[in-house]
């Protein structure tokens, strides 16, 4: 069986709009997990005559795999997806088409995040209790070459600029903390002296402006060190 979705709504997508020739119209993607997200994105695109839905994928490895076959103008991005995450996804396909052009949604408005599906290529990072109208209007400008950026999005990478970012080993120690584990357990699990766990935290606390372990776990879920 094929990795590729196209749907009902899909099929009448593509017939429902003789207003405007099929090559006028801007051509998308949706990979999402989650089918009321590919629902409410697909009525939303129905609604535009110059666009349409050509496919669906419900985990990274199906996107990557869909763009292929259907190269998209633009694709909506989930970051959190099954089998290839969308980060993994969104970086396997732009390696491999150089200007694909692909809007990240997600409800992680972290600065983390953000940070990285743009170093990886993205040309937008959604939320997604975003307008329709904010939507339409992003596909439209990434489609026209631009990068747009959420003002709440931008907002949180300009005020962590200057910041350190914490290392992969202190965000490993930070993820079994916010596991439950003591900082034995910890040293256990990552063949590390407790006394070197200690310095890890101590120095995660600092980069992060934290006053105890839970405050710091809750910093770095926010601003997408650690996910959920």
């Amino acid at each position: 069986m094929s990795h590729l979705r196209l749907s009902g709504r899909v099929a009448a997508r593509v017939t429902g709009n003789e207003n405007m020739p099929n090559h006028h119209r801007i051509r998308v993607l949706c990979a999402d997990d989650h089918p009321l997200v590919r629902d409410g994105i697909a009525f939303a695109l129905q609604q535009e005559d110059d666009m349409e839905l050509v496919g669906e994928a419900k985990d990274g490895q199906e996107a990557v795999e869909s763009y292929r076959k259907l190269l998209p103008d633009v694709t909506l991005m989930d970051l959190q997806m099954p089998r290839m995450n969308g980060m993994e996804a969104l970086v396997s396909i732009r390696n491999e088409f150089p200007l694909a052009k692909i809007v990240v949604l997600t409800t992680y408005s972290g600065d983390i995040q953000a940070a990285r599906a743009f170093k990886s290529g993205a040309s937008s990072y959604l939320l997604k209790d975003m307008l329709r109208d904010n939507l339409i209007d992003t596909i439209r400008c990434v489609h026209a070459g631009q990068t747009k950026i959420p003002a709440e999005v931008a907002t949180g990478l300009m005020e962590h600029l200057n910041s350190d970012a914490l290392s992969p080993r202190e965000i490993e120690v930070l993820q079994n903390a916010a596991a439950g584990c003591s900082n034995k357990i910890i040293a256990e699990r990552l063949g590390l002296t407790e006394h070197t766990v200690k310095g890890y935290m101590k120095s995660v606390f600092s980069k992060l402006g934290a006053n105890d372990r839970t405050h710091a776990v809750m910093i770095a879920l926010k601003r997408g060190f650690l996910n959920t």
